[in-house]
């Protein structure tokens, strides 16, 4: 059975040690078990392989001549284009030393010679999937990223049961970076983290899944029933969080000030947020890119509406090409209604 990359293929696994009976024992073993297999017989050899080809994990071996594995290891881990790059070294004895150098290098686990091919592809994969779940995984929120939403979206289209994806996205997200630096509008990106799983959690079953696409922009994928009330509290909850990280004079007079570079004074005001919303109930979609555009699409129409507002998409199929007015929405906490307006729309 094929081990597949994201793109569908077999993953691609770097054989580097100057045993050729070794490297020759890897390769076959790995491509019976469906991985696609490179080799080289040192770390400069590595590297130019690297050059031309990505692999998604190396096997390294310890002891090399010209580069060996803690070389080899040190200028990956240097190099941006590879520092992610998962490593399994080789190593000869079952030495304490040697695994405390390969790990201590940047190595992400290791092997002892002689191993078995069991433990050879337990070990690959292991490190594989520990490895994607970093990837799937947002450093800042803690949230899983893009490819674990597509992944979520896309099980919920072929699962026959009706449901619904919110796009979520900060107004004026921007004013607050300008006024206050990036440190503190990452507070503002974990206080929406923070309000979007508490509302989820408060929400019961079925369980809703929430994503981190990136920046200010999240994903709730749910079922219809839920997008009103789970909503509503998410924004409730964020509002109340955002308001605490003003600066006191901020948030008592409901705008922010920002001088621009030719000492101009701009009036922002307070974020909000604005939520698009796609549902199967509506039309049927086959693929979860289809999904996220439908929901990014009324993102981009609940960002008209005055205040935090979540638009809600009930066309059908034959009515895509038909302009979008007046929306179908929610207007949520600062907005005074779906048409009055004590802020101005986002942005």
């Amino acid at each position: 059975m094929s081990y597949p990359g994201q793109d569908g293929s077999a993953e691609v696994i770097l054989v580097v040690d100057d045993d050729r009976d070794i490297v020759r024992f890897v390769e076959v073993n790995l491509r019976l078990h469906g991985f696609d297999v490179m080799t080289a017989c040192d770390g400069e050899a590595a590297l130019e392989v690297i050059e031309t080809r990505r692999p998604d994990l190396a096997i390294v071996d310890l002891t090399m001549p010209r580069m060996d594995g803690l070389g080899l290891t040190r200028r990956l881990r240097a190099d941006p284009m590879t520092a992610a790059l998962p490593i399994i070294m080789l190593t000869a004895r079952a030495m304490t030393a040697d695994k405390v150098l390969g790990l201590s290098a940047g190595a992400d686990d290791y092997l002892v010679k002689p191993f078995d091919t069991l433990e050879l592809v337990a070990r690959v994969r292991s490190t594989l999937r520990r490895n994607q779940e970093y990837r799937e995984v947002s450093p800042l929120t803690g949230l899983p990223g893009n490819t674990r939403i597509l992944r979520e979206i896309n099980d919920r289209v072929h699962s026959g049961v009706d449901y619904a994806v919110c796009y979520i996205d900060v107004d004026r997200f921007k004013a607050v970076n300008d006024a206050y630096g990036f440190g503190r509008g990452d507070d503002f990106i974990t206080a929406l983290a923070r309000a979007c799983h508490r509302a989820v959690v408060e929400a019961g079953l079925p369980p809703v899944f929430v994503g981190h696409v990136g920046g200010d922009d999240f994903v709730l994928v749910l079922t219809p029933e839920q997008v009103r009330p789970v909503t509503t509290r998410a924004v409730e909850l964020f509002e109340s969080a955002a308001d605490e990280l003003y600066d006191p004079v901020a948030a008592a007079r409901g705008y922010l000030e920002i001088t621009d570079r030719r000492g101009n004074v701009q009036r922002a005001n307070l974020v909000t947020l604005s939520i698009g919303v796609a549902l199967s109930t509506s039309r049927v979609f086959t693929d979860p890119r289809e999904v996220i555009a439908a929901a990014s699409e009324m993102k981009s129409v609940a960002k008209t509406q005055p205040g935090s507002f979540v638009a809600i998409d009930r066309r059908r199929a034959e009515e895509d090409d038909e302009p979008f007015t007046p929306p179908y929405g929610i207007p949520l906490q600062r907005a005074v209604s779906e048409y009055g307006s004590d802020s101005t729309p986002g942005s």
